[in-house]
Order: C-alpha cells, then structure tokens, then sequence
C-alpha cells in the first residue's frame, strides 16, 4: 500500500510537471506571435495618399444635352459599276488595276474579238446580198408594171412580182437586223467604264477566258458616300430627311458632317430596325490634304434633333461611368470630418447620351449637384483610397 500511494504521488507531480510545461509553451507561443504582429505592424508604413490631378476630379453639374439619335453604320457608294464580260473569250488589253482611277467612257479591257468581227462581216455581206436581191426585185416589179398596162401580162402575174418584192424588202430588212446585232455583239468585245471612279475590285487577268456576264472588275465612285444605319423603332419616329448628322471615324479626330436623305418606309423583317440613308458633305482638305473615306468602313455619331427641346440634367463624361461591376458606379469623392477625401464607389442610373464638344456624354441617377467624381484618366481605385486634390475640381 505505501508503495502504490508513492506511484500515485509520482504520476500526480508528472501530470503537473506537464501541465505547467504547456502553459508556458502555449504562452511564449501567443508572445511570439503578437510580436510578430507587432513587427509586421511596425515595418508597414501608413497609408499615403493618392494625388490626383486637378484635369482628374469632375464636378457633377446640370448639363444640357443635345437631343440626339446615335447612329453606326457602313459607308456605301452611290455609284456603283460592275464590269461584265457580255461576249466570251479570251480577255486582253486590261491594264488597270485596284486604286487605279478611270472615267466614264474609257475603254478598261477587251476580248478576243476574231469570231465576233468575221460573224459581222458575214452579215454585213448577207445585207448586201439581200439589198442587191432587193433591187432586182424592185426593177422586175416596175418592168412588170409597164408590161401590165400595155397588155403584154395578165394582173395575176403583176401580183406574184408584188409578192416578190415584199419577200426580198422583207429579207432585206431581216439582214440589216442580223448585221446590227453581230454589230453589237464586236461591240460588246470592248468593255468600257460607265461611270468615273476608281477599280475596286479586280477579278481576273489578261490571257483567261471569260464567259458571258462573267465580273471582270468593280468600279466605285468615292465623290458621294452614304451612310445606311439601323434604328429602332422609336428612334426612327424622331428622324426625318434634313436633319443634320455628325459621324466620326473610329481612330480619326475628323468630324464629319452629313443630312439625312432617306429613311425607309419598311422595316427590316428580322430586327424591326429602321434603315436611314445619310449622305456625307464633301470633305475639306486638311493639312494639305483631304481624308479619303472609302465603302465598306464603319462610322458612328449622332442625328441632330430640334435644339430648342435640349433637357438640362446632371450629366458626367461617358467614360468616368464604370462597368467591372454588376451595375454602372463612379468613383465618387467623399470628404471625411477631418477634411480628407477618399474614394466611394456609387451606383448610378444612366440616361440620355450626347456628344458634347465632340465627347459623349450621359445623364446620371444617383448623384447630387456638386458631387466629385474621378475621371476615367486617373484609372480604377479602390472603395476606401485615400486621395489629395491639389485645387478645385474642373
């Protein structure tokens, strides 16, 4: 018994022994990690603020906004060529090419026209044959007519020299036909440009054999250019021939004028959208040199409406609008008590959009007259980013 309550004495100063060894461990532990914390809080500076550029902070303000229709759309020429071939053969003498400018009337390329020229010769001599036939019919007719009178032959054979004679003018006729269409068709072997312009398309070389209606080249006119664009249907109610129009191309500071020509009476079948017609104003040169435009590239602005029905609404720079997130927000300038700003980002409603000196605007929900918004120059910050403005906003 002495010797058991020994053993118990000894595993109960161990048990201790171990408990008190854990508490201190689990306490020089805690003490490490809080200076740790306390290094790492040490070692990392206070946050500094980020200076923004007075051209970087907007004030919200009532703007008016031109009422306008924005408009994209590809550019087309009115005046289109399509260079056929309308004889077969083999095609020569086609020297322009792509960028190359020609005029109406000049002659572009030709086919071989050896079976086309000995088809009209062939005509030409059977209009000969047919007058020459003609003409003995013709003096026959008349003989046969003295002879009649004088008792010489009865009126039944005066009638079949009569029948002969419309049969060879008949004839006759009929060969000229034959040689004005073998005519036509040596015609034909020379193609020539309809309108003034330059080739847009080349689609074949010299020395290939082409078919009818096969497309040798395309000819466009760059002198006027139209702007087909879809609208809506609601927007197409606002629209009308006259109305100015003001475009851009994409990388182009040029902006450039156009009117409304023609709006379509009918509805696209598929997207309901409304096709207007915009035709451009001549270009100016600039810098010495006028841009050129060409079909097929894609300009986009606005149509114009009465100036006189412009709303006046809080509007902001299209581009200080934010969308990395679910809804549109602006990074708003908030001023804490102690007179420092910081960033807030603030969910806003967009409205009508206008170009204002050449920039698009928007109109906005969700902000107060007054308010500081962050330019989209000065990029994205974080909710919370402490800021310093210099001067007042613009």
């Amino acid at each position: 018994m002495p010797r058991r309550k020994s053993q118990r004495k000894r595993l109960l100063w161990v048990l201790v022994a171990v408990l008190i060894l854990a508490f201190g461990l689990g306490r020089a532990l805690l003490a490490r990690k809080a200076q740790q914390q306390a290094l790492q809080a040490a070692a990392t500076p206070s946050a500094v603020p980020i200076r923004l550029q007075p051209a970087e902070v907007l004030t919200v303000a009532l703007q008016t906004l031109p009422q306008a229709v924005p408009v994209t759309g590809e550019l087309q020429a009115l005046q289109v060529a399509g260079i056929k071939a309308y004889a077969a053969g083999t095609l020569q003498d086609l020297s322009v090419r792509e960028g190359d400018s020609v005029t109406a009337g000049q002659v572009l390329a030709r086919v071989d026209a050896t079976d086309s020229n000995s088809r009209l010769r062939q005509a030409q001599q059977e209009a000969e044959a047919a007058r020459a036939q003609q003409s003995i019919q013709q003096r026959l007719h008349s003989n046969n007519q003295a002879l009649v009178e004088q008792g010489f032959i009865s009126a039944t054979a005066l009638r079949t020299s009569d029948a002969n004679l419309a049969a060879a003018k008949a004839h006759y006729q009929s060969a000229l036909a034959a040689a004005d269409l073998a005519r036509k068709a040596a015609s034909d072997t020379v193609l020539r440009s309809p309108i003034t312009g330059q080739v847009a398309r080349r689609y074949v070389n010299n020395g290939e054999r082409v078919a009818v209606e096969s497309k040798v080249l395309d000819i466009v006119d760059l002198r006027q250019l139209e702007l087909q664009a879809l609208l809506s249907p609601a927007d197409s109610l606002q629209v009308r021939p006259g109305l100015p129009a003001r475009l851009r191309l994409d990388g182009s500071p040029l902006e450039i004028a156009a009117t409304v020509v023609r709006v379509s009476p009918q509805a696209d079948i598929t997207t309901r959208s409304v096709p207007v017609y915009l035709r451009l104003a001549p270009l100016t040169a600039a810098h010495g040199q006028a841009p050129v435009l060409r079909p097929g590239l894609f300009l986009q602005g606005q149509i114009d409406l009465d100036s006189a029905l412009a709303p006046t609404q809080l509007a902001i720079p299209l581009d200080a609008v934010r969308n990395d997130q679910p809804q549109p927000y602006v990074q708003l300038l908030v001023q804490a008590a102690d007179g420092s700003d910081s960033v807030a980002h603030r969910t806003v409603t967009l409205g009508a959009r206008a170009l204002i000196a050449g920039q698009p605007w928007v109109a906005v929900q969700g902000l107060e007259p007054g308010s500081r918004v962050v330019a989209a120059s000065a990029g994205a910050l974080r909710a919370g980013t402490r800021v310093r403005t210099d001067t007042a906003a613009h």
